[in-house]
Parts: C-alpha cells; structure tokens; sequence
C-alpha cells in the first residue's frame, strides 16, 4: 500500500495542533511514521501552516497520496500547483522556465490574497474590540449614574433630617381669654304705695 501524507493529532483536548507525517497507508492515524514534514496549527486565524516544500512535492513525485486534508493543504501552499506544472515539463507542454514564471506569478498573487486577508482580520479585531469597550462603557456610565442617584438621594435625606434637629421647637400657640359672665338683669323697684286720703264725711 503507498505512502500516506496524512495529519496526526498532538495538543490538548479542546487545543488540537497537528503534525504532518509521512506514514504507511496500513498504520494508524496516530501511530508510526516515516517521516515528519510540517506541522499545522488551526486555532489561530489565519490557520499557521509550517511545510518543508521540497520534501512535500518530492513525496507526491514518489507516489504519495495525500488524505482530503492533507491535499487541501498541499493545494494552499501551492504544492499541488507546483505538482500540476512539473508534470506538464516532463510531458513537453511547458519549457521549466514557463513552469517557474507560471509559479511564482500564482504564488505572489497567493500572498497577496493572504495579506488581503489578514488585514482583513485585523480590522474586524478592531472594530469588535471598540465595539466591546463602547458597550463597557455605556454600562459603567449607567453604574455610575445609578450609584450617584443614590448618593444624592442619601445627601438630601441627611441634610433634612439634620435641618429638623436643628430647627426650634415651635411656641406654643396663647390660649383664648375667658369670656366674662353675663351680670343678671336688675328687677325695677316697686314704686311706694301713695296713702289715699280719707274720704269727707258728711
């Protein structure tokens, strides 16, 4: 059975990080291998892919079949492309120097796209990260809105409380004068009894 460029997975669970291997197409995804050629790490973004070109496109010139992740990253890094073009040199269709021109044309448009890309990713770090800090901050401005509120609210009711303590207590009304009792009505005095004169006699 050929060879085998495959991914074998290192790293933590939850942090997986990949060597890539040449191994035996009978041999377990994790056992035993001929030989390392690279390494690929997908946490970070871009994925950070590490690939000895040379020994990469002389195992694909021995007849190494690489698996569908595998060939995917071959196809990123232009390994496959580079495959693609050598195969056209020994069948007659392009001169080396075409192959090489046609290569390094892809591979600096590649690069471009890439750092496209990144710039890309970063502005969105941005944008996200001023976005977060606007929302931290509206929600602390809102904290200290509430807690002042509060503060004002504790103030007022102390500055009141401590007026009542020092305010005099208010005088006593003055009660109303007792009215005089009515003095009794007088009765008029019996006039005196005018003595009758006797009468004459005759």
């Amino acid at each position: 059975m050929p060879a085998k460029i495959r991914l074998q997975r290192r790293g933590k669970k939850g942090q997986p990080f990949y060597h890539i291997v040449i191994a035996d197409g009978r041999a377990p995804r994790d056992g035993r291998f001929i030989e390392k050629i690279g390494t690929y790490n997908p946490l970070t973004r871009p994925a950070e892919i590490v690939l000895d070109f040379d020994k990469a496109l002389d195992w694909l010139q021995k007849g190494a079949s690489p698996t569908d992740t595998a060939r995917a990253i071959l196809s990123y890094k232009g390994i496959l492309y580079k495959y693609h073009l050598l195969k056209g040199v020994r069948k007659g269709a392009l001169t080396e120097e075409q192959a090489e021109a046609k290569f390094q044309e892809w591979l600096a448009d590649k690069e471009n796209r890439i750092s496209s890309k990144k710039k890309e990713i970063d502005l969105n770090k941005k944008t996200e990260s001023k976005k977060k800090l606007d929302a931290e901050s509206k929600v602390r401005a809102a904290k200290e809105a509430v807690v002042a509120e509060k503060l004002a609210k504790a103030a007022a009711a102390a500055a009141a409380q401590e007026a009542e303590e020092v305010a005099p207590a208010p005088e006593p009304a003055p009660e109303p004068a007792p009215e005089p009792a009515p003095e009794p009505a007088l009765e008029p005095e019996p006039e005196p009894e005018q003595p009758q004169e006797p009468a004459e006699q005759k």
